[in-house]
């Protein structure tokens, strides 16, 4: 099942093979903030910034999650910014 960013119900970006696709895409992308939950520090976690949130999703019909991966994957390597 593939994944994509959304916020409120809508589908952000298009739709990437795993979880993990999104969130590395949503990283190199500023979309992650870092919360630290207690006082000294040394509990901090990843969270999307805006309530934007990673979840599985139907790739629409011209989609292929597999070829958006390698398209983001290029455009990392050649640093253009990501884009959704």
């Amino acid at each position: 099942m593939p994944y994509a960013l959304f916020c409120d119900e809508a589908k952000l970006s298009k739709a990437y093979p795993t979880e993990a696709d999104v969130w590395r895409l949503a990283r190199e992308s500023g979309l992650v903030v870092d919360v630290t939950t207690n006082t000294r520090r040394s509990a901090v976690h990843l969270r999307l910034d805006n309530d934007y949130e990673i979840k599985a999703c139907a790739a629409e019909p011209e989609e292929d999650p597999w070829q958006n991966r390698a398209d983001a994957e290029q455009q990392l390597q050649l640093n253009i910014p990501f884009s959704a």
